[in-house]
């Protein structure tokens, strides 16, 4: 058994503060979760909404249907009504509105509970405290979790909050004792409860990164507020730049001082920052992008999500020079693969973009804590008793990569990079020669990265009709569409895409050819990846199911459009 709840209303009325409350009471009393958040690019009004599942394992995307519906305004209860399941409830807010004629209604009058308390503001304690009763839970984790949330004011605020916690408690439970039973706790081992952003961050620090260069931009500043907060206790450097040419550009200076270096932004700073990205291809310093999309073109919908923007990382910035494209895919897998990003940025010297999305980066999942043993730090530095002397920062060699040294770190050498085409010292050079001879010195780093690209991962049977096909954050939804088709006898599997560029394309090659139907899933318009396997393999994808209205695949949608074509 599982449960799916969803609170809503208009922004500044705390639906994130009542589903973190409730998310982490949970967690510590053995659940696992996944909760993501659909909010407007505004600070006050609009309708915003938090999800919330709960399931006996951790799931992995949401569903459409909800089973209790809590409604802050009277336009989340429209909004939403549609989706309630037959049996579900509405909490609402009885000083705001009343549901006449509707008998899953549960009314609460929020805010005068929570002048009772103190002050209106904490309506959605009040709110909280409701859930819990709903759910059959007791106050007692919630109130530490308030008490931790408040340590830092005065004691009155915390002991109000749990006062208006309490009170929301008892009016619920009054009006639906035990209406609802939840899941079995999952297994007792501790448990992460965090954002995609979370982390990435986390990974960024665990990889050895010492210095973010960013300017704030929807859906990465996440990323660049939790390295922030770590700054002073983990010795990273955190700079918010005046623009994104700054960001890169500061980025790939401490780069070349020695520091592992990130900057993080999404589509309109990545377009600032593509001279700073063909900068890195031609002084070949290694820097990691992290690029989390949202849609475009322009400012679009600065906080909603979409996948438009994986040709623009394959080919953006002028000339040609070698890079890597990988995406965030889970939150377990995100830890480790960006480590990789970071790794494979030093051994090839080149800059490597990490794709994420609005989607990734707002979902909270409950997940075990990382294995630290499985990341890798490698500098991939020269050492001088092994180079020739002069040191030659781009020597000519088999494999195309040069020795790379730090500023000082040779004595009696001179480490010289230049923007413009140079030779094997670093000197600016106009022969056509010399050139041609950097050039393919460059390029040969492609092949080796080729070798590093981890194949698509097979989930399901290989022996299925239907082929799904997808990369990035949609991995959740589409594993668990797989596993809705075959419980209906449509037998499908999945091919999901981690690394994108070099493509890897040995299983593409094994499973297309054998599928009776291919549908490539993405959340962009033009079927991106589709385009880019048939351009790398000749290998057509028969279907697309698209979507770009800014929200994350349903199970149902994409269910629905197989059933279309089988």
């Amino acid at each position: 058994m599982e449960l799916n709840i969803l609170v809503g209303g208009a922004a500044g009325q705390g639906m994130e503060t009542i589903m973190n409350l409730l998310g982490k009471v949970l967690l510590r009393e053995g659940y696992n979760l996944l909760a993501s958040k659909d909010y407007m690019s505004r600070v006050r009004g609009g309708h915003n909404f938090s999800r919330l599942r709960i399931s006996p394992s951790t799931p992995w995307t949401h569903l459409e249907t909800i089973d209790i519906l809590v409604a802050l305004n009277e336009e989340t209860y429209f909004n939403h009504r549609d989706n309630l399941n037959p049996r579900g409830s509405i909490v609402y807010d009885t000083d705001y509105f009343s549901l006449e004629g509707e008998n899953r209604g549960i009314g609460i009058p929020l805010q005068t509970l929570a002048r009772e308390a103190g002050a209106v503001v904490m309506s959605n304690s009040v709110a909280a405290g409701a859930l819990l009763g709903l759910l059959g839970l007791d106050t007692g984790k919630a109130e530490e979790i308030i008490r931790e949330i408040f340590a830092d004011k005065k004691e009155e605020v915390s002991e109000n909050n749990i006062k208006a916690l309490k009170m929301g408690f008892e009016e619920a439970s009054r009006q639906c004792e035990d209406c609802y039973s939840l899941p079995s706790p999952g297994i007792s081992s501790k448990r992460l409860y965090v954002d995609g952003n979370q982390v990435l961050g986390m990974s960024s620090l665990a990889s050895g990164c010492r210095f973010l260069s960013a300017y704030p931009m929807t859906p990465s500043t996440g990323i660049m507020n939790y390295l922030a907060g770590k700054s002073l206790q983990h010795d990273i450097v955190v700079e918010q730049a005046e623009d994104e040419i700054a960001a890169i550009n500061m980025a790939l200076g401490a780069s070349y001082a020695g520091l592992r270096s990130l900057t993080v932004t999404s589509g309109g700073g990545f377009s600032l920052m593509v001279e700073g990205l063909s900068l890195a291809g031609m002084t070949e310093t290694p820097v990691v992008i992290i690029l989390a999309m949202r849609p475009g073109p322009a400012t679009g919908l600065p906080t909603r999500t979409e996948q438009g923007d994986l040709g623009y990382a394959i080919h953006g910035g002028h000339g040609e020079f070698p890079r890597a494209v990988l995406s965030a895919v889970s939150h377990e897998d995100s830890f480790y693969r960006l480590n990789k990003a970071f790794e494979l940025a030093d051994k090839y010297q080149i800059p490597v973009i990490f794709l994420s999305d609005q989607n990734f980066a707002d979902t909270h999942r409950s997940i075990p804590p990382f294995d630290f043993s499985r990341l890798n730090y490698n500098r991939y530095l020269a050492r001088q008793e092994e180079e020739p002397s002069p040191y030659k920062r781009y020597r000519l060699t088999e494999n195309g990569i040069s020795p790379r040294a730090l500023p000082g770190q040779m004595p009696g050498e001179v480490v010289l990079v230049d923007s413009d085409e140079h030779d094997e010292k670093g000197n600016i050079i106009e022969d056509e020669k010399t050139r041609r001879l950097m050039m393919e010195k460059r390029m040969k780093k492609m092949d080796l990265l080729a070798q590093e690209m981890d194949e698509p991962e097979l989930y399901g049977s290989s022996e299925g009709d239907i082929l799904l096909l997808g990369w990035g954050s949609t991995y959740g939804v589409l594993r668990e569409a797989v596993d809705m088709l075959n419980k209906e006898g449509i037998k499908a599997f999945l091919l999901h895409f981690t690394d994108l560029w070099p493509l890897p394309r040995e299983r593409i090659k094994t499973f297309l050819p054998g599928a009776k139907k291919v549908f490539c899933v993405e959340s962009n318009a033009t079927g991106q990846l589709a385009s880019l396997i048939h351009r790398e393999t000749n290998l057509e994808v028969e279907h697309k199911i698209l979507k770009y209205d800014g929200r994350p695949f349903f199970p149902g949608e994409i269910i629905q459009e197989v059933k279309k074509h089988v």
